[in-house]
């Protein structure tokens, strides 16, 4: 699992919001949900984006080290 993937799936998990319900409100599947949370795929900024409203938390905390300079 890589580093954005754990907090996904933690504030996913803290949040009690399903796979299925993330997908929704970032509108993709619940399979690419899973992926990134396993780490075998990485969010480009515009998904991360999202992913931080949909989970209410800033982007700079689901970001790692990779991100930081474009958000």
């Amino acid at each position: 699992m890589s580093e954005i993937g754990r907090k996904i799936y933690k504030y996913r998990e803290e949040k009690a919001i399903s796979v299925q319900e993330l997908a929704l409100k970032v509108r993709c599947g619940t399979k690419t949900i899973e992926e990134y949370e396993k780490g075998t795929l990485i969010p480009n900024v515009q998904t991360l984006m999202k992913l931080s409203t949909a989970l209410d938390v800033p982007a700079t905390e689901l970001a790692d080290a990779q991100y930081h300079k474009t958000i």
